[in-house]
């Protein structure tokens, strides 16, 4: 039996777990007004907002809301940069169990790297998050206050953009966990963060990543409009199911199945992320089958070198092999790019996050 989720303060409603439509719910429950609702909604979600007093709202409303609720946030621990500007957050939470968040910086745009759960249950073998295990899923305020707290550490440190939105360029749900086996939670998350009246995010600034959960698959493709990310890591099962024992119970022809179902807007792909294992799943004959199996699906691929977490046993392949690699993909039609890891040097690259803060 995994801990249950610990619920607020003397099991009062946390304002940052609710929808739109749930808060505007809860805020009528208490005899107010619907548009207070939408007015609450929206200055719940600013950063820099901690506590009620900072609503901007009557003293009466923010009274009767401190006595029927609460209010999260998340403060970092520890805040690490990387020799290439990449920050990693470490966030402790209300029970006491630490996430970590990475912010990416380039060409003056910002991405946020979020976790959806602590620790993980998918124990990939390659991934140091699921080496150390599943502890519990986040709430969606612990999800969405991560983006706040990212938003509120960058505004203290002199960025600045005419909107709060615009500090995020793209959120990317890569994190600790597998946001998928969060489904409620996560879809709850990504209702506040795309809300016109909150952050506004908009779909293609949101990418979800999964490591093939196909029920999952099918029920976000059709709840919500996001950018999908699947973690493949090889194109023949035994393989993977080596690499992945998810794929024990998804194997590879139900989830690219999924990617064939999965509802793409005019343009839209779907990102396939390929860790680079030397010796494994590197060779000539994998990419080759690789191309073959990833055939009628629009597709991005990522190949990323492995960066060494952990006592894992894997290595990454040398340069020469990897660009071999990439050419023989880019010549069946294919787009396809090397990802350099980033963050390495704190622990902040893939397959590294495990929320020792």
């Amino acid at each position: 039996m995994h801990p249950e989720q610990p619920t607020a303060r003397n099991g009062q409603p946390d304002l940052r777990d609710l929808t739109p439509d749930q808060l505007r719910e809860y805020v009528v429950g208490l005899g107010l007004p619907t548009k207070r609702g939408r007015q609450i909604f929206a200055r719940l979600h600013r950063p820099g907002v901690l506590d009620f007093s900072q609503l901007g709202i009557s003293r009466e409303v923010t009274a009767q809301l401190a006595s029927h609720a609460t209010m999260s946030s998340l403060t970092p621990a520890t805040v690490e940069k990387s020799a290439d500007t990449t920050e990693k957050f470490a966030f402790r939470l209300a029970d006491g169990a630490m996430i970590e968040s990475v912010l990416i910086p380039e060409d003056g745009r910002h991405t946020l790297c979020i976790s959806s759960q602590v620790g993980c249950a998918m124990g990939c073998g390659f991934c140091l998050t699921g080496g150390q295990g599943f502890t519990r899923n986040l709430r969606p305020a612990e999800i969405v206050n991560q983006v706040l707290a990212v938003m509120t550490h960058m505004l203290a440190n002199g960025i600045k953009r005419a909107t709060p939105r615009e500090l995020l360029n793209n959120l990317v749900f890569m994190g600790m966990g597998e946001p998928l086996a969060n489904y409620d939670n996560l879809l709850a998350a990504l209702t506040i963060l795309m809300d016109d009246h909150g952050l506004g995010f908009s779909e293609r600034r949101i990418t979800v990543s999964t490591c093939g959960i196909v029920p999952r698959m099918d029920d976000l493709g059709r709840d919500i409009r996001v950018n999908l990310a699947v973690s493949l890591h090889a194109a023949d099962d035994a393989v993977r199911s080596s690499l992945m024992p998810v794929n024990k119970t998804h194997g590879l022809e139900s989830l690219l199945a999924a990617c064939r179902r999965y509802p793409l807007g005019k343009k839209k792909v779907i990102l396939f992320e390929y860790i680079m294992l030397k010796g494994i799943n590197d060779s000539l004959d994998d990419a080759r089958l690789l191309a073959e199996k990833l055939q009628s699906i629009p597709s991005r691929i990522n190949l990323l070198p492995y960066n060494g977490s952990g006592d894992t046993g894997y290595a990454c392949p040398d340069e020469a092999q990897t660009l071999a690699f990439q050419k023989v993909l880019r010549e069946a039609g294919f787009n396809t790019f090397i990802r350099q890891s980033r963050g390495a040097d704190i622990s902040a690259a893939c397959g590294q996050l495990a929320g020792k803060g």
